[in-house]
């Protein structure tokens, strides 16, 4: 990546601009995509192309079973591939970190000339020579959608079923309250362009594998309420992967049911993984008792006040519980962060 210690807060005028005058364009999104992620990135990679640009999408785990519905997929690539790598422009979105594009992403890109970091994480760290940051956006499918109008690039099909799907996802269906006003504009734009919301929702949130429902089973058998009811929290291990099968996306947005339980106010999921360390999924109900952004900052992680995330060091899982568990009470004990 460039070395860039002092980047420029660019406007989307001036990141069209930017994207205008390369030719040879690559697009990555995080680690473990969710819809947003890859929803975002085929959006913006299918605009580009109807521009005339040469864009190469890559994802360090490309699309995960759940998003294969969606239109032009097969432009998303893996790193491992051989593509050459000479780009004019490297554009990171919805990733707070650079870390979270994945070793070979950026080494893929590490040749390129410039980079534009657009992301709607508050605790995104401003790496790249352009830096879009709206954390005011529910959604970097938002972002991306208010860029393609300013710059009157061509809203494709593909772009916008990718972007009903990429916002849709990231505000939980238009009910997370960072949703606004213009998030439902925006929506209404995308279905009066022909968005079949019916066809698209059903295949977003209706169409799961029954190993799925295996996992909430198991995950419900160790469900544990602490701190009088406020703090819900499970725990995936490696062995339950492996007997189930469960693949890295089977268990996304399964921590809504811990959630949706009425006194719970922080909901945490946590994940063994493959090198010992330990995922941890982080949500909240209020961030003025407890702003997980913060929490899981604790913890090496960030993210969004209602919804955050970080990565423990190799750990026994249930220690890592205890420690997480310990701080989310002091928060809503005493807000100590």
């Amino acid at each position: 990546m460039t070395d860039t210690p002092n980047p420029v807060d660019a406007t989307l005028e001036e990141i069209a601009t930017a994207i205008a005058s390369a030719e040879r364009i690559a697009i990555a999104s995080h680690v473990r995509p969710d819809g947003d992620a890859i929803g975002s990135a085929l959006a913006l990679g299918s605009s580009l192309l109807a521009m005339g640009k040469d864009v190469t999408i890559f994802n360090e785990d490309v699309v995960p079973d759940t998003l294969a519905f969606l239109p032009e997929k097969n432009l998303v690539r893996s790193p491992l591939e051989e593509i050459e790598s000479s780009f004019d422009l490297a554009i990171a979105l919805d990733t707070a970190n650079a870390a979270r594009l994945g070793a070979g992403v950026l080494e893929k890109l590490s040749a390129a000339k410039k980079w534009i970091n657009i992301d709607h994480h508050i605790s995104n760290e401003r790496y790249g020579d352009l830096v879009h940051i709206d954390s005011l956006s529910p959604a970097t499918g938002q972002i991306i959608f208010e860029l393609i109008q300013t710059a009157v690039w061509k809203l494709t099909d593909a772009a916008r079923d990718n972007l009903y799907v990429a916002i849709s996802t990231d505000t939980g269906s238009f009910q997370y309250p960072a949703t606004t006003a213009r998030t439902y504009e925006i929506g209404a734009a995308l279905i009066k362009a022909g968005a079949n919301v019916g066809d698209l929702n059903s295949k977003t949130y209706d169409s799961f594998p029954y190993r799925r429902i295996e996992l909430l089973r198991e995950l419900l058998n160790v469900l544990k309420i602490s701190s009088d009811g406020r703090i819900a929290s499970w725990v995936m291990t490696m062995e339950m992967k492996a007997r189930l099968g469960i693949l890295p996306d089977d268990s996304d947005n399964l921590i809504n049911h811990l959630r949706g339980i009425d006194s719970v106010i922080v909901a945490v999921f946590f994940e063994e993984l493959r090198d010992g360390s330990n995922r941890i999924s982080m949500r909240s109900k209020s961030k003025e008792i407890a702003d997980v952004s913060r929490i899981c900052s604790c913890f090496g992680g960030g993210g969004h006040s209602l919804a955050a995330g970080a990565r423990t060091d190799k750990e026994d899982i249930h220690q890592t519980q205890e420690n997480v568990l310990r701080k989310i009470h002091e928060v809503i004990e005493q807000g100590k962060y």
